[in-house]
């Protein structure tokens, strides 16, 4: 027995003695780990700070059971339970729960609830600082800045594009481990200060965003459509607007589906139909192949290998010219523009509007369309993809179409970020878009005069007219590929216009887009009339001054 309590004595020398430090040093490690402390995650807002996503403050509240008075046991479950409307059980149990320093009774508690709570003086309840994700209702904005998820990382859209710059930098925070393994929160202190994320601002303009939303989903909902987009973009690229049907909730995801989450203002790819005619007439325009005033010979029907081509409604044989063929949106017509082009060249401007490349956005779920190489089309696609048929686009790049025009030619990548905002509230700008020339600033002006009589007495849009304003722009009706046979027939149609306004100095472009109508799936009387209430409010929005000029009287017909 002596040597045991010998050998025993010399160990205890050797811990107590020697090793002191180093056993001190381990015990705490074990006793004490290192937290993450939730950081303010950035805003995104409009062009003028108003907000699509924000955070805000809640607490965390909990009980550490040890510390509870025994005479206030009964006064802490009590309020616990009213004031959160918890189960009385639920509460009871974790009031009692030992041995236990840290039980979660509500999360998400706003800070107004909880200083209520806290200056009742009850010991044993605490609360720890969190953030939560809200989205203001109604901002229409919801497929394109997307949700987060419930540790705040971002999930879908910008909040997910944008995560990196949004989230900042958790802090770090030392707490005690009890030996039971729960945390004592109460014993830890700050060992790095959390850095909060960069505000995001958008080129969006809320309400037009709101006007937009509210616009689309009432004519999809009166025509029957499966969905549609609207993108409201300035000449120069900037988007103002992103609106689609359907759409969702974001403070409210459950229940919701990946349809009616998606961006389909570049997710939903569609073949652009007539709108697409102003890319046949600028290119021909370019290359000195024809004129505003050129008369061409149009029958209603015309055919081009094994396949007739028609155009929408019935007339004689007419001697029409290009502004005429544009105003009256002929596909025969345009046909003719297109095979004065030729595959290749047609091809060329079709890439240089933006055609058959993604947008610049980088947004997730982007389908950039179809433009296929000239060497593989067939010998009915020429007279096909004239006058839009044969390929597909989505609503942005089409809406980029009619920007380059508005901007005399010159073609500006879309862009909706316009830079960040640190917590001092300096910001930085994001880097402006690529640019290119198109066609020159003759053509461009042509162009827009032709889009012009769209809307005139003799035009297909005449429901696109907005009072005070000069207003251009084309109708579109396409087909859709029928899923179940890969042909036109049964497939239904895309109803679209997009347009500018005011002609003479376009400050707005809008492209509406819907797809399937069930009735008035015309592009004139399905898609124009959303154009009109959008393109009306937006330019009201914007006191944008109404025209002094009238539009000219372009020469449609060779008798005039």
């Amino acid at each position: 027995m002596g040597v045991v309590l010998l050998v025993f004595a010399g160990r205890l020398v050797y811990i107590q003695g020697y090793k002191a430090e180093h056993y001190a040093t381990a015990a705490e490690n074990t006793r004490l780990s290192v937290l993450n402390v939730p950081t303010m995650r950035g805003d995104i807002t409009d062009a003028d700070g108003n907000p699509f996503a924000m955070s805000v403050e809640v607490r965390t509240v909990f009980v550490d059971p040890e510390v509870i008075d025994a005479k206030q046991r009964d006064k802490v479950v009590d309020e616990l339970v009213d004031r959160f409307g918890l189960d009385p059980g639920t509460v009871a149990a974790k009031v009692d729960a030992k041995p236990s320093r840290y039980q979660v009774v509500k999360k998400n508690v706003p800070p107004k609830e909880w200083m209520a709570l806290n200056e009742l003086g009850l010991e044993g309840i605490g609360s720890e600082r969190d953030y939560k994700r809200v989205y203001p209702a109604e901002t229409g904005a919801a497929n394109l800045v997307g949700f987060t998820g419930s540790e705040g990382e971002g999930l879908e859209g910008l909040e997910s594009v944008l995560d990196e710059t949004l989230a900042g930098q958790a802090g770090k925070r030392q707490v005690e481990i009890g030996k039971t393994g729960t945390q004592i929160p109460m014993a830890g202190g700050l060992a790095k200060e959390p850095v909060p994320g960069k505000n995001v601002r958008l080129t969006l303009d809320r309400d037009i965003q709101w006007n937009a939303q509210k616009a689309l989903s009432k004519q999809v909902d009166a025509l029957g459509a499966e969905g549609g987009s609207v993108v409201v973009m300035r000449k120069t690229g900037e988007v103002v607007a992103m609106a689609d049907a359907p759409s969702f909730d974001p403070n409210d995801i459950d229940g919701t589906t990946p349809e009616a989450r998606r961006n389909g203002a570049v997710g939903d790819a569609f073949e652009p139909g007539s709108t697409n005619k102003v890319i046949t007439a600028a290119g021909a325009l370019e290359e000195g192949l024809t004129t505003p005033d050129t008369v061409y010979t149009v029958p209603y029907s015309v055919k081009r290998y094994d396949r007739t081509f028609r155009d929408s409604h019935f007339h004689e044989t007419e001697r029409m010219t290009l502004n005429g063929i544009m105003a009256q949106s002929s596909n025969v017509g345009t046909i003719q523009v297109g095979e004065q082009l030729g595959a290749q060249k047609l091809y060329d401007y079709l890439g240089k509007f933006g055609f058959g490349k993604p947008t610049g956005l980088d947004l997730p779920g982007e389908n950039a369309g179809i433009l296929s190489n000239p060497d593989d089309w067939w010998g009915t696609q020429l007279p096909s993809v004239s006058f839009g048929q044969g390929l597909s686009v989505n609503a942005v790049q089409m809406a980029g179409v009619y920007a380059t025009i508005a901007n005399d030619g010159v073609r500006v990548e879309p862009t909706v970020v316009a830079g960040t905002e640190n917590d001092q509230g300096e910001f930085t700008p994001a880097e402006e878009g690529k640019k290119e020339r198109v066609v020159s600033k003759k053509t461009a002006g042509e162009v827009k005069l032709m889009l012009e009589a769209v809307t005139g007495e003799h035009g297909t849009a005449q429901q696109a007219a907005i009072p005070g304003y000069r207003v251009a722009g084309k109708t579109g009706t396409a087909n859709r590929i029928n899923p179940d046979t890969n042909k036109y027939k049964g497939g239904g149609y895309t109803s679209t216009f997009v347009g500018m306004a005011p002609v003479e100095d376009p400050e707005l472009i809008v492209q509406v887009v819907l797809h399937n109508p069930k009735k008035d799936y015309y592009g004139g009387e399905g898609a124009a009339p959303v154009f009109t209430d959008v393109m009306s409010f937006s330019l009201k929005s914007l006191k944008v001054e109404p025209s002094t000029g009238k539009a000219p009287n372009l020469r449609l017909f060779e008798d005039e």
